[in-house]
């Protein structure tokens, strides 16, 4: 088969961002392997997902199920998957992702390459790039088995409009039980309705050089200062630390984040960070240390106290905005 299955997010009956880049790439595979693509969601029509190239959106209703637990949706994607047959399977690197996809390829048998950057279609074969060595180096590997699973990382592929007219369809429940020894009680929403890293165009973190939270109000005044696209941003040693929150957690074991400009203020560019946000358009890092690690991915390095350079940043942003 040379059809392509994207597996699209949701959440609160509404579509996450990344679906549109999932489907984009589908869309790519699909056009160089002469097939179509079917995206499949929980939890929300996706009819709009025809705009950036679905030919077939399958909607999945578990039922009297938890209706965000994992497993049920895995098992009716395998299910389909086995049923149907397909070239490839397209997962997003996010946390839903990462714990429905390695479910898919278990049921399935069949190795799940992550966090890809790059995906294309070469002699018949899914090839895939993606960072392994905390990001130090880039691997590039072909799929071997039938079909490829891979999750890509958001916000590197840009979503493309690839207009269709396309079918809407079930993707059946039967077999999708979720198993006995656990069950999905119930979920709890973060606090706040702070734009999320991961999404945001224009992230300021900070690290451990800000010294305690007591001092984060200079970050949030540069955000601020900077408009609604912008996120705060923090390294695991500030989370450690209880500084600020998991979910604004930048690297390895927080969120991978490819904004136009990241701001890397007073952290010093631990291997771990630097895997988390190394793609983004531009960085810009402010540490007293000239030799901190930080400076060899930053595009524009200050070398000076976050005490004094930061202020004057929001400064000079907000006489920008008002010209």
């Amino acid at each position: 088969m040379a059809d392509v299955l994207a597996v699209a997010e949701s959440k609160h009956g509404a579509l996450a961002g990344v679906s549109r880049e999932t489907v984009t790439v589908a869309r790519s595979l699909a056009d160089s392997l002469g097939g179509a693509v079917d995206v499949a969601v929980a939890g929300a029509s996706g009819g709009e997902l025809a705009a950036w190239g679905a030919d077939r959106v399958l909607r999945f209703d578990p039922g009297g199920t938890a209706p965000d637990g994992p497993d049920p949706f895995a098992a009716a994607l395998a299910d389909h998957i086995g049923a149907q047959g397909c070239a490839a399977v397209i997962f997003a690197a996010t946390a839903t992702g990462r714990d429905l996809a390695p479910r898919v390829a278990a049921r399935l048998g069949v190795p799940l390459l992550t966090d890809c950057t790059d995906a294309e279609v070469s002699d018949g074969r899914v090839v895939v790039t993606r960072p392994v060595f905390a990001g130090k180096a880039l691997a590039r590997v072909r799929a071997l088995a039938a079909p490829a699973l891979l999750s890509i990382r958001p916000n590197v592929f840009p979503a493309r409009r690839a207009p269709r007219e396309a079918v809407k369809d079930d993707l059946s429940a039967a077999g999708s039980e979720t198993p006995a020894g656990y069950r999905v009680v119930g979920f709890e929403a973060s606090s706040g309705a702070a734009l999320d890293v991961s999404e945001a165009t224009i992230v300021v973190s900070g690290g451990r050089g800000m010294k305690g939270p007591e001092n984060w109000h200079l970050l949030a005044d540069l955000r601020d200062a900077i408009g609604e696209t912008a996120a705060l941003g923090a390294s695991r040693a500030v989370v450690d630390a209880g500084w600020r929150p998991h979910a604004e957690q930048v690297g390895q074991t927080g969120k991978t984040v490819t904004p136009k400009l990241y701001f890397a203020i007073a952290i010093s560019g631990a291997i771990q960070h630097l895997a988390g946000m190394r793609t983004s358009g531009v960085i810009v890092a402010v540490n007293r240390d000239a030799d901190a690690p930080v400076f060899g991915v930053a595009d524009y390095g200050i070398v000076g106290d976050a005490f004094e350079v930061v202020p004057k940043l929001a400064e000079a942003i907000r006489e920008l905005r008002q010209d």
